[in-house]
């Protein structure tokens, strides 16, 4: 019954209207991954790369283009959709997949058969290394794909000058060596090859310079960097500078060079992957299929949660829709946990390796799609948008309703010196800028946190209740143990314990701390709440240090004043309030001062710090 009903509710969402164009553009991540443009039936018209995908897409819709085409292509896009890819060498590759698969209608370049090369170990003895764009299952181990035939060319040719493999296609089978078969070639004769075909190099020997290329294409050369100094050396030292140069810059290509991509890994083949990233309120499936080891589509599903469902159901409910929907056939998915999906699927839950790279890669596309997702509804609902985030509160911080009144309290000093509070209000998650209150500390001297803590709380909720005014939902205090403790003997003394929730942030780890709990809770780095309740702390801290050093001013000015021989405290007042720092008077003209105060006056102000 629950199936039924999520299932009636996914199709209902797939019929939704789809945002506008400028908000589809306005919520695109600037990360790099690869677009597509789709018309108003669904038939894909583009792909393409981009290192930051929004940058990218906006240029299509914000210039007219010099060629027809790209003009008639902008005016039939009605839908964007995009892969988010960990580099832009990632983008490229995954661009040419899509391409070759979907063969969309304005894409020209890429629509052959061609495609990137391939550095392959053949399966055979005495093992040959070349480059191919072709792969066949014969047991033979590619490396790559490579976006650039330099760094193919280079690779190769470093191998080359490192270890003297054999170039030449003979079946070097052991009977065919010791039968005398095959002749060393010139390749032996000038020192490139040591003769495997008649048998003067041991298998052991040249499968040992295979292991150690094979590291090499796999981007573990650190050990392979000694040989290669060595070689340079012996180059620069039989004065062959021009050849050392030359391995020099090969060994810095190398350096730089992407050994593995998360795009296209021929080590997995057919195979779909799913993900899934959930909130309060909805969930979010992202679907990658992966034929011959490449990525050919990605899909994300967004499922409204209407039932309290678990992770588990909804994901097992995305599955079986869409493989019927892109009628998929494999027999192995890659999920995150644990399913139930029968005994003709195969699942996986990668921990570590290949797999999980691209696992990871799923649950990234999730997350920047549930983000979009948020930054649109925020844009075209803001009501509901806030209406979420307070749902959410109230969940992650365990509170009995929605925070939609929070008040955060902050105490600044310095050596005990004009110590002042700060309270900053937040309604519907946002500042409350005519409602944030600042204080004076009145009853404690010198510099206590704890007792200025219990006097500011007092003082605030005191007036709150004589006015009648509604109490918060929820208070903040910056601070750990100690300060949460001070307030609540504030909240205890006006009988507010149980009315309203109070809780304390401590800054180095952002732990939260609770009345009568010793073991703190942590919220997720990334977590909207613990976003919120930083934003109130920060808010809390910079209106708290902005009068903290007003006032430090104002006291200093005041302090510098009174000792000017015949200025009264009328003058002192007119120049604090004119000049408001010691520094601005000090700095000003006497034509400036007399101004405020007269000739006279402003004569002995400045002939004073002339003086002093």
């Amino acid at each position: 019954m629950v199936f039924e009903k999520l299932f009636e509710h996914l199709q209902k969402q797939n019929r939704m209207q789809k945002p506008s164009l400028d908000l589809q553009i306005l919520t695109l991540p600037d990360n790099p991954g690869v677009y597509q443009y789709y018309d108003k039936d669904g038939k894909i018209l583009y792909v393409g790369k981009a290192k930051n995908l929004k940058k990218r897409v906006s240029s299509y819709f914000n210039k007219i283009h010099d060629t027809a085409k790209t003009n008639v292509l902008v005016k039939k896009i009605v839908t964007i959709k995009h892969i988010v890819v960990p580099t832009e060498t990632d983008a490229l590759l995954l661009e040419n997949n899509l391409i070759k698969t979907l063969q969309p209608r304005y894409n020209v370049l890429l629509r052959d058969d061609k495609t990137y090369p391939w550095i392959c170990i053949k399966k055979e003895p005495f093992s040959r290394i070349f480059s191919t764009r072709r792969m066949v299952k014969d047991g033979s181990e590619y490396f790559g794909p490579y976006t650039n035939f330099k760094t193919v060319h280079t690779i190769l040719d470093l191998i080359k000058e490192l270890y003297p493999l054999r170039t030449c296609n003979y079946d070097l089978s052991e009977s065919n060596i010791n039968s005398g078969k095959f002749k060393v070639c010139l390749e032996y004769h000038i020192g490139n090859c040591k003769g495997p075909c008649e048998g003067l190099e041991p298998l052991e020997e040249y499968q040992k310079q295979v292991n150690a290329i094979r590291e090499i294409l796999k981007g573990n050369f650190k050990e392979s960097l000694k040989d290669f100094k060595k070689l340079m050396n012996n180059y620069a030292q039989n004065l062959q500078f021009e050849e050392a140069q030359k391995i020099k810059e090969k060994i810095e290509v190398l350096e730089n060079y992407q050994s593995r991509s998360t795009i296209i890994n021929p080590k997995i083949t057919n195979i779909d992957v799913f993900s899934i990233v959930s909130d309060e309120s909805a969930a979010y499936v992202n679907f990658l299929q992966i034929s011959h080891g490449s990525i050919i589509r990605s899909h994300t599903l967004e499922m409204k949660k209407k039932l309290d469902e678990s992770d588990e159901e909804l994901l097992e409910l995305a599955i079986v829709e869409l493989r019927e929907r892109f009628q998929l056939l494999s027999k192995e998915i890659i999920v995150p946990f644990e399913l139930d999906l029968g005994e003709n699927i195969k699942t996986t839950v990668p921990q570590l390796g290949d797999k999980k790279q691209i696992l990871d890669l799923s649950i990234r596309n999730a997350k920047f799609y549930r983000i979009e997702q948020l930054k649109q509804l925020q844009i075209v609902d803001p009501d509901r948008h806030v209406n979420r985030i307070m749902a959410q509160m109230q969940k992650d911080l365990r509170l009995p309703s929605e925070p939609r009144h929070i008040e955060c309290f902050d105490n600044s000093n310095i050596q005990g010196t004009n110590p002042v509070a700060a309270c900053v209000v937040f309604k519907d998650g946002k500042p409350s800028k005519k409602d944030y209150r600042h204080f004076n500390v009145k009853t404690v001297e010198g510099p206590n946190d704890f007792a200025s803590m219990t006097e500011i709380v007092y003082r605030r909720y005191k007036r709150v209740l004589e006015e009648n005014e509604p109490l918060p939902q929820l208070i903040i205090i910056d601070g750990g143990k100690g300060q949460l403790s001070a307030a609540l003997k504030s909240i205890d003394d006006l009988g507010l314990r149980g009315k309203v929730a109070i809780i304390g942030i401590a800054k180095r780890l952002e732990e939260l701390f609770y009345p009568g709990d010793s073991i703190p809770l942590y919220l997720d780095k990334k977590s909207e709440t613990l976003k919120v309740i930083q934003h109130l702390r920060n808010e809390a801290h910079r209106f708290g240090i902005t009068f903290h050093r007003d006032k430090r001013s104002k006291s200093a000015l005041n302090s510098s004043v009174e000792s000017i021989p015949g200025i009264g405290e009328k003058t002192m007042t007119t120049l604090i309030q004119h000049f408001k720092s010691v520094k601005r008077l000090k700095l000003a003209t006497e034509k400036e001062i007399s101004a405020v105060v007269g000739v006279s006056k402003a004569k002995k102000i400045v002939d004073f710090y002339k003086t002093n």
